[in-house]
């Protein structure tokens, strides 16, 4: 896969947006992506957690909450600021990119990715990700995926397209995606539901890469796209509330 490193790069603009408007993870995906790592049998024991691409921390929190060590690895210092302001409890941070860590060997139990390893290069990134995880422990990467069994989500995809990461949350669970250097991939799929109103929605698409990374005219025809489907569906018009239904494909990738 070629990365796009313009659409990499555009969130730290938008850091606030991005993070007021992104849903977070459900709690009961996070305790499994953690929760078989070496530091401890039980699931709920504390571990070493290194957050990769850990944009404005909404997973980061997350970890936290379940009373992990977590440090937050971010290349973007601006996404990196809005993190340690808004997690208490981080154990670190760290400026830095996959594909060259800025922490020692065999360092962490769990290196997690939220919304993140698609943008990494993954021939350079899984021997540092290897190089950093403790012999048995585990690379989980997670992404929320908007749900398109539901009709109204799947016209609002048909108006605004696909993201790499909705691509990849799908290609990871192919045999191979994580290399040889791992066991291959364990999986699950976990639904959960976000807040929407229209506004709301509107603001969810304009954190998108897709929309960051375009000129004004092009976002302005997103924006009109996203509010027609609001106005036209059957199942959003007249609605002044609605929720936003996400399937999260979690892995977990055993170090050998």
């Amino acid at each position: 896969m070629t990365i796009d490193a313009n659409a990499a790069r555009s969130f730290g603009p938008a850091a606030d947006l991005y993070d007021s408007i992104r849903p977070t993870y459900p709690a009961e995906a996070l305790r499994w992506l953690t929760g078989d790592g070496p530091a401890d049998d039980a699931a709920d024991a504390a571990k070493d957690v290194v957050d990769l691409g850990a944009g404005t921390g909404l997973l980061t929190r997350g970890l936290i909450a379940l009373g992990h060590r977590v440090t937050a690895v971010e290349p973007d210092e601006r996404m990196l600021a809005k993190l340690t302001a808004s997690s208490p409890g981080l154990t670190a941070s760290q400026v830095g990119a996959a594909e060259a860590l800025p922490l020692p060997d065999a360092s962490a139990d769990v290196v997690t990715a939220g919304q993140a390893f698609h943008w990494f290069d993954r021939g350079r990134a899984l021997p540092e990700i290897r190089r950093v995880l403790r012999p048995g422990g585990v690379l989980a990467p997670i992404w929320n995926v908007r749900d398109e069994s539901v009709d109204w989500v799947h016209a609002l995809t048909e108006a605004i397209g696909v993201s790499q990461g909705e691509r990849d949350a799908l290609a990871a669970a192919a045999p191979g995606y994580f290399g040889s250097e791992f066991a291959e991939a364990e999986h699950r799929v976990f639904r959960h539901t976000w807040p929407m109103d229209r506004a709301r929605l509107v603001r969810l698409v304009q954190s998108r890469s897709y929309y960051l990374t375009a000129d004004e005219a092009r976002r302005s025809q997103i924006v009109a796209v996203v509010n027609d489907v609001v106005d036209t569906h059957p199942d959003l018009r007249g609605e002044e509330t609605f929720a936003m239904p996400y399937n999260t494909y979690a892995f977990r990738v055993r170090r050998d």
